[in-house]
Formats: structure tokens, sequence, C-alpha cells
């Protein structure tokens, strides 16, 4: 009689061996989906098997914590689509790296680097995976070189928001939502550290203090957001800390122009760019509301996410990923480009104490009920098993 085996083909009462996951990353840049890989590394211990490896092209601030987690990380080569020399050369890298080791899966993060290693991996007769964190509006030159390239077998989305949108990528391949792990923060502030940090950024203790952290780009409505903290110059107490340091040169010039903008709405005083901050999570917890008016839709959020973990009242705009993080249980939804329904939300919480308390007090389950890294990582490992085990490619 043949011994019993479970779903994934594992005999009954044997050790699985663990799942073997390649990421191939650019790496150049830090946002959302790094800070998510991140997390990854540092939780692997929820998910004993799995264990996951990172290829990428350029060292930077993600190499550098993932190393610093504990993560493996192998180098393929800085690569520009461009050069068709190294496009051979990052190939041939890739190349080795699978040749060398016995990896189960292999998850790609973009359309870029889909189309630049998706021919690689089906080479080796490897499951691929795509990951996808966004889908931009028309069809740009890296997103036709992926359709025009060998398909992925399976794609994970990270929202239902980009699972609506992933037709118009790949019309065809099935596809499973896997809201990003995030962390809760596990550090508790006294009431000193808050302080110190309020003084630091030049901040009265007693001011109510609105938060944004994202990167320096347009869409994330920074612009909009100093429209709107403008309609409430007549309120006082208020302080608006802006988290987000520049990466490319467009984000200087961008930078520049929100200085600027904040100068001619005559806010300045009360606005601070603080550029990337390395304690974020202490940041948060200084701060008293959450705001990230996105005027295009932001795919997922993983920072209403830290906001929600750390009991503060999150506001955000009523398109993408955001509306599925943000109920009226903790925080509100404005019109995407609406300034003045920004500022009538922000001017009641900043003036109602009481409300930013019993928002806050339910954010924490709402984050954890998304995001949990435990249970997302699970449902990771069990999706890229099936995956591997069902013979999709």
């Amino acid at each position: 009689m043949p011994a019993a085996t479970d779903s994934l083909g594992v005999i009954a009462g044997s050790v699985p061996k663990p799942l073997r996951v390649l990421h191939v990353h650019a790496g150049n840049l830090y946002g959302g989906v790094e800070s998510m890989h991140v997390t990854q590394v540092q939780q692997r211990a929820l998910c004993s098997g799995m264990q996951q490896s990172f290829a990428l092209c350029f060292a930077g601030r993600f190499s550098e914590e993932l190393i610093a987690a504990g993560g493996s990380v192998q180098w393929l080569g800085n690569v520009r689509i461009r050069q068709p020399l190294s496009i051979r050369r990052v190939r041939r890298a890739l190349s080795e790296i699978l040749a060398r080791e016995p990896f189960d899966v292999v998850v790609v993060h973009s359309t870029w680097s889909q189309a630049i290693f998706g021919p690689v991996v089906r080479a080796f007769k490897k499951p691929l995976v795509f990951w996808l964190h966004d889908v931009p509006e028309g069809m740009p030159l890296p997103e036709r070189w992926a359709r025009w390239t060998h398909p992925p077998d399976f794609v994970i989305c990270n929202s239902k928001y980009t699972s609506e949108r992933l037709p118009k990528l790949y019309p065809q391949i099935q596809s499973s939502v896997i809201y990003c792990p995030v962390t809760p923060p596990t550090t508790r502030y006294s009431n000193d550290d808050l302080r110190k940090v309020r003084n630091d950024l030049q901040t009265p203790e007693d001011a109510v203090v609105i938060l944004q952290i994202s990167r320096l780009e347009r869409h994330k409505g920074h612009l909009v957001h100093l429209e709107a903290l403008s309609m409430m110059r007549d309120l006082p107490n208020w302080v608006c800390w802006q988290v987000g340091g520049v990466q490319k040169p467009e984000e200087e010039r961008y930078l520049e122009q929100l200085r600027q903008t904040a100068e001619r709405l005559d806010i300045a005083d009360r606005i601070r760019f603080l550029g990337w901050q390395p304690e974020v999570h202490k940041i948060i917890a200084a701060s008293d509301v959450y705001c990230q008016p996105n005027i295009d839709p932001e795919p997922f959020g993983i920072t209403f996410i830290e906001a929600l973990y750390a009991g503060k009242p999150v506001v955000g705009t009523s398109v993408g990923g955001p509306t599925e993080i943000i109920d009226d249980s903790c925080g509100f939804l404005v019109p995407p480009n609406d300034a003045l329904a920004l500022a009538n939300i922000l001017r009641r919480l900043i003036g109602n104490q009481e409300l930013r308390t019993q928002l806050g007090a339910h954010g924490p389950l709402r984050a954890q009920g998304l995001c949990d890294p435990a249970m997302q990582m699970k449902n990771l490992h069990g999706t890229l098993a099936r995956v591997t085990s069902d013979g999709l490619s």
C-alpha cells in the first residue's frame, strides 16, 4: 500500500524540503516593494518551509537592508535596457546562478525584470511567477516588451485593485491576491522619546502633527496636501511632516517645487521636509494623523498599514488600494484631487482629539487582519508551492 501524501505530494510523517525561492529584482530604488522584501527576510522564522534568496542588479539601500537582516543576496550586474550587451551580461549571470543552485521557483517584480530575465528562467524550465505591484496607465515599453516575451506561469497581485487591472497586461494568466506582510512595531516609545523627536524636528509638544511618508512622486498627492493645509492657515497648532528621500533627478526637481509651493501658500513655517528617516516607526509614533492624498491610484499602501499598527487615524483618497485598507472604523477616504474635502477632514481631526483616539484604537486590528506577516507568508508559501506542484510551467 503506498504511503499517504498531502496535497503537495509530501509523504505523511516526513519532513518536507524547504521551498527555495529566488526573487529577481533591480534593487536601485527603495519603496514599499523593497520594504516588503526586507520584512520577509526579517520574519523568515514564521515560515520555515520557504527559503527566499535575492538576485539584484544594483547595490543600494535595499541590498544593504537585506544583508543586514540576514538575507541571501547574489549579484547580476548593472543593466540598461538601451544597452544590449548589458542585457546579455546579466542574463548570463542569472543563468550561472540557476545552473549552480536548485531553486524551485523564480519570482520577478516588474515588467522590466520579466522582460529581461523571463527567457532565462524559461530556458531552465523553472516555474516563473510575476508579482504584480502596479499596472501603469497606457502601455509603456517595458510592459509591451514583457507581453512579447514568454508570459509567467502565475501572477501574484498585491491588491484587488491590481488584480482587476491584470488582464490589461496578461489576459489569460491565473492569479491570486496576497497582501504585503507588514510587521507591527516592536518598540514602545516613552513620552520622553516622542518629545525628543518633536523637539529635534522643531515641532511644539502640543501641536497636532499630520504625517505623510512616501516617494517623491506626483501621484502621491503632495501638492494637493499642501493646498489643503493652506486652507487651514487660520487654524493654530498644526504642523505637517513630509518624509521621503530623493532617489532620482526628477524627484529633486519635484521636492524643490514642493518647497516653493509651501512658500507661495504661506505655510512654509509649518511644513517640515524631513527627507529619508531611518527610524520611521518612531516618526509615526510621534505624529497624530497619517495623510496620503494620492491623485492617482496607489496599488496598495504599506505606510497606511504601518500608521494603523501605530494607532493613528489615516486619511487617503477613494481610489486604488487604500479603499481596501481604510474603512470608517479607522479613518477617512476623500475624492482624489479635492483639496477642499481633504481640508475639511483634516480640520475635523485636528480639532477633535477624541475622534483621533477612537479611530486610532481600531487601527492595529485592522492592519493585522490585512497584513499579519505569519498569515501572508503562509499564503505566499502555499501559493508558490502550488505553482511548483501543479506543473503550471
